[in-house]
């Protein structure tokens, strides 16, 4: 699906985004082990995707502008990978270019190995891609919940990781929480991340798809899109129960033995001005039966 990416800078450089230690002790271990292997050329045919990919959709005009480029002057830029079995490789970062060389007909392309394992290469293929600039918000959030759930991140690491403050990742990761016509939007930049922020606001789908459909039909801005949140929660808010009374010890001594003597849970309520209710449930006809029988043998 061809799209336009519109979204902000999120990170500071794959150094800052792992961690400057973490990185530098990541790519010293690494070159240590493949230093042999650094510059390599590996068979297009004998390399995967990474499942970790937060980027599900690739611009095909673009990807066939690169493919030329890369028909005139090689891979420049070598991709990265991880070894995994049989001889094959699992991309770390560089899909796009794998997908555009193979699309130019190369056969082999040049990339860089990194030993390690499926944890780091899932993190190093999010932040390596939020980095990029080049990912929708939906794509950004869906990185974001996957670096705290799979790569075991606090927010506060998060936060330190992509340069961000914790209310700008809470926002980006309620726009998860949206229906699937309000995200499809999102990522295809017909309303905005701010548009989003509003609906969220909302946990019925029902009436996010209705804001959603108002802005759409009637081009709603921001402000527009306030004032009508700020409408349906009017009529949307719930009434306030009334306020319940506790029962006295008499009361309550009464509720438990009706309930003792009907094999069910007896409920009394009452409210300030003494109305109220006695409830006995049943489960079954043959259970109504026997309380009717027991209720007029009150009588």
């Amino acid at each position: 699906m061809d799209r336009k990416n519109n979204t902000g800078k999120l990170g500071k450089g794959l150094g800052a985004l792992l961690g400057a230690n973490e990185y530098s002790v990541l790519a010293a271990n690494s070159a240590a082990r493949v230093k042999a292997d650094s510059n390599t050329k590996i068979h297009v045919d004998a390399i995967e995707v990474n499942p970790g990919q937060p980027r599900v959709d690739f611009d095909e005009a673009a990807l066939n502008e690169l493919a030329q480029s890369i028909k005139t002057y090689g891979l420049i830029q070598p991709i990265t990978v991880r070894p995994i079995a049989n001889g094959r490789y699992q991309i770390i970062s560089g899909e796009r270019r794998w997908r555009a060389s193979k699309l130019a007909g190369l056969t082999e392309i040049p990339a860089f190995v990194r030993s390690v394992d499926e944890v780091m290469s899932i993190q190093m293929a999010l932040v390596e891609n939020i980095q990029r600039e080049d990912l929708n918000a939906i794509e950004v959030a869906v990185s974001f919940r996957r670096l705290l759930d799979e790569c075991n991140l606090t927010q506060d690491e998060l936060s330190d990781k992509v340069g961000k403050d914790k209310t700008t990742i809470i926002n980006y990761l309620r726009l998860l929480k949206l229906t699937t016509d309000v995200q499809i939007a999102v990522r295809d930049s017909r309303i905005s991340m701010s548009h989003a922020r509003v609906i969220a606001g909302f946990d019925t789908p029902e009436i996010q798809n209705k804001i959603l459909k108002d802005i759409l039909e009637k081009g709603l801005s921001v402000r527009d899109t306030e004032l009508l949140a700020k409408n349906l929660s009017a009529e949307v808010k719930p009434k306030k129960r009334p306020a319940r009374v506790k029962l006295s010890n008499e009361l309550q001594q009464f509720k438990k033995d009706m309930s003792a003597q009907f094999n069910t849970r007896v409920g009394i309520t009452r409210n300030p001005s003494g109305k109220g209710k006695i409830t006995i449930p049943f489960e079954s006809d043959a259970q109504l039966q026997e309380l009717v029988k027991m209720l007029s043998a009150r009588k």
